[in-house]
């Protein structure tokens, strides 16, 4: 396949600069899709007539209002539009809910908004729409770069639209992402590495790679309960993520987060506000958020089914149906998981502040001497490479 022209990087200057500071992050869930994927654990539903739109739209602007009034006073440094399938929504719907925002909160020029699409549901006068509306950077589902597997992963898009997609999206937004899948049945590493490097020539300035994970719950759970879904065992698996490392640094996309490559500069500023544990309000079915309340950090969660969250906003102004107080130990907990997974690793005076209390010197000890974790400093700690591949485990360590 050809190459696609080169991107004018001078655009990128249009958005502020990451400071890295954690930010406050605003999360909206769209939560209809046209079609199911197999492997998909996330909050999505296919519904067969019309989305009310203009009555979501409404729902939407509610709980905005109910969320500004649990954070206070808030400048946003990043919107995500995540779902489901918010390149299924109208750009005025895009337009409705970004003005809800800046309603209710501050929201400077030249920060990140980000959409997920999916290439099957890309048009050149929709996806400028979203851009008249604000949208600065969009983040495409494209998943395979290979008819046969996009077909098994239960895409609706073939490798021709998500390079029209691809080549739409640069030449639209500022900015722009696109996922991969990988430890599909039966890949292999040169294969990968042909697809990875095809993918990285399209001169996207992110990609975010995953490993296909079974999900309990999914139709591919299922297969794989049967035995009819094999997936690379961990060696392999392992392989494959090696590959993934090795590739995106040599091609000037280095990993800054496990699944997350960019460009210096290009970086996600939304999930970095997750990963350095910023707040952010969630809103719409199934939206998760964190919100600080003096020494407490309140986790909210909405109720997930779209229909029963559209009444209850109609019905009490919110969907709100958990609201967890965190108290220190659990923020300090958070704060290591999430921060873990970046290469810049966690702020040690941070988590020492939450948690009251030094890491355990043992563990620590263990750690760095097995070459799990690496201190940067006096100031920050952060898994080596050999550590992402057990972070789970690394994480339970220095949380003890």
């Amino acid at each position: 396949m050809d190459t696609l022209e080169q991107p004018n990087l001078t655009r990128y200057a249009s958005l502020l600069p990451d400071t890295g500071e954690p930010g406050f992050g605003v999360y909206v869930h769209w939560p209809f899709c046209a079609a199911k994927c197999p492997y998909c654990d996330f909050n999505s539903h296919v519904r067969h007539q019309p989305v009310d739109q203009e009555r979501f739209t409404a729902a939407f602007l509610k709980e905005m209002a109910a969320m500004r009034r649990l954070s206070g006073p808030k400048t946003v440094t990043s919107v995500f539009l995540g779902g489901g399938t918010p390149s299924l929504m109208n750009p005025s719907t895009v337009s409705a809910i970004l003005d809800g925002i800046a309603k209710e909160w501050h929201m400077p020029d030249g920060i990140e908004i980000t959409m997920e699409a999916n290439p099957s549901s890309v048009e050149a006068e929709r996806f400028r729409g979203y851009r008249a509306a604000g949208v600065n950077r969009v983040s495409l589902g494209v998943q395979a770069l290979n008819d046969r597997d996009l077909k098994f992963l239960g895409r609706l898009h073939d490798v021709e639209d998500a390079l029209k997609a691809i080549k739409l999206a640069r030449d639209i937004f500022p900015r722009m992402s696109f996922d991969l899948i990988y430890a599909r049945p039966k890949q292999t590493v040169e294969e990968w590495e042909r697809e990875l490097k095809e993918a990285i020539s399209y001169a996207v300035d992110h990609l975010s790679l995953y490993q296909l994970t079974i999900e309990e719950g999914t139709p591919f759970f299922g297969l794989h309960k049967m035995g009819k879904l094999v997936v690379p065992d961990d060696d392999q698996s392992a392989a494959l993520y090696e590959a993934t490392q090795e590739i995106t640094a040599a091609e000037g996309m280095p990993a800054y987060e496990v699944s997350n490559h960019a460009r210096p500069g290009a970086e996600s500023r939304h999930n970095l506000t997750y990963w350095r544990y910023g707040d952010y309000a969630g809103i719409g079915p199934g939206a998760h958020g964190r919100l600080t309340r003096g020494p407490t950090k309140l986790a909210t969660a909405t109720e997930r089914k779209p229909e029963a969250w559209l009444e209850l906003v109609e019905r009490d102004g919110h969907g709100v149906l958990e609201q967890e107080q965190l108290g220190y130990d659990e923020q300090a907990d958070e704060l290591l998981l999430m921060g873990l997974r970046l290469t810049e690793g966690v702020d040690l005076a941070r988590w020492q502040q939450l948690s009251g209390r030094d890491p355990d010197p043992k563990r620590e000890e263990f750690l760095l001497e097995h070459g799990f974790i690496e201190r940067i400093g006096n100031s920050r700690l952060r898994c080596t490479p050999s550590g992402m591949l057990i972070l789970d485990s690394v994480v339970a360590d220095l949380a003890c």
